[in-house]
């Protein structure tokens, strides 16, 4: 059993690129269909209402695509809005948080998990809350979870400056307590971060495991594409469509360094608030 239709993921701006590029990696065959909420980034700084709100719009905008699957390539989305999601979607959900957090625990030796975000992903609390259940589903004892807000790192993704001396001064600032705490996995939660894993990983050191929740996001899509008898098999020639709710060819400009091939082109504008939704 085979199932072509795409795949679909969406974020609040970019960032979320950075999980497609690995949905490409690891389900080549997938056709996949990418929209960026842009003109409403960032969602950090809204209402836990608005998120849900904005996120429910972009999962009928997938929808109404006919996509088999939603991945929620952000992290504010992920925390906020994934329940109501899976309640109200179609098709399988999957989001970002859970999986990278499965990966950190099995990954550690001393029980000690470090966790760089921004300030929004970390005032959650959302990514320690699911590293402390993984580990006791695990049956892990004596874990310890440090977290640190790593704002600049964004903005220095966006820019492209990702083995500069202004990154790796940065990133020694930031990162000194979690090297100071003795962490052995590093769980980048974050979807612009793993642009600056060259020097994270310098700054942390090799013995630091770095957990990319793209990667592991997109092992779980296969998964469940392999579980749901959904893959695209044989598929040779998979579509790749872009949508944003801001101007294309901005989106297409900051974009081009998030994905690193495959770059996007013909993107097409669309405003996900023309739906109307309940919360």
């Amino acid at each position: 059993m085979t199932d072509n239709r795409p795949v679909g993921v969406f974020d609040s701006g970019i960032g979320g690129l950075t999980v497609l590029r690995e949905i490409w990696k690891t389900v080549p065959e997938e056709s996949t269909i990418y929209f960026g909420d842009n003109s409403r980034s960032p969602y950090g700084t809204k209402s836990r209402s608005t998120i849900i709100r904005y996120s429910l719009q972009n999962m009928k905008f997938l929808e109404s695509k006919d996509v088999k699957m939603i991945v929620v390539a952000c992290n504010t989305a992920s925390a906020y809005a994934y329940e109501e999601l899976k309640a109200r979607s179609g098709v399988p959900v999957v989001e970002v948080v859970t999986p990278g957090a499965d990966v950190a625990c099995r990954a550690t030796k001393n029980g000690r998990i470090g966790i760089i975000a921004t300030k929004g992903t970390i005032s959650t609390g959302v990514y320690k809350k699911a590293v402390e259940d993984r580990a006791k589903e695990l049956g892990m004892e004596n874990i310890e979870i440090f977290q640190q807000a790593c704002p600049l790192f964004v903005s220095l993704a966006e820019e492209g400056w990702w083995d500069k001396e202004v990154t790796r001064l940065t990133a020694e600032e930031y990162l000194k307590p979690l090297k100071e705490a003795g962490v052995d996995t590093l769980v980048m939660a974050c979807t612009h971060y793993p642009l600056l894993s060259k020097v994270i990983q310098e700054v942390m050191g090799d013995n630091v495991v770095l957990v990319n929740t793209g990667e592991a996001t997109a092992k779980v899509v296969k998964e469940l594409l392999d579980k749901e008898g959904t893959a695209s098999e044989g598929n040779s020639s998979p579509v790749r469509e872009f949508y944003t709710s801001d101007e294309p060819e901005l989106f297409e400009q900051v974009a081009t360094p998030f994905l690193g091939e495959g770059l996007p082109s013909g993107t097409k504008h669309f405003t996900t608030d023309r739906y109307e939704v309940t919360i």
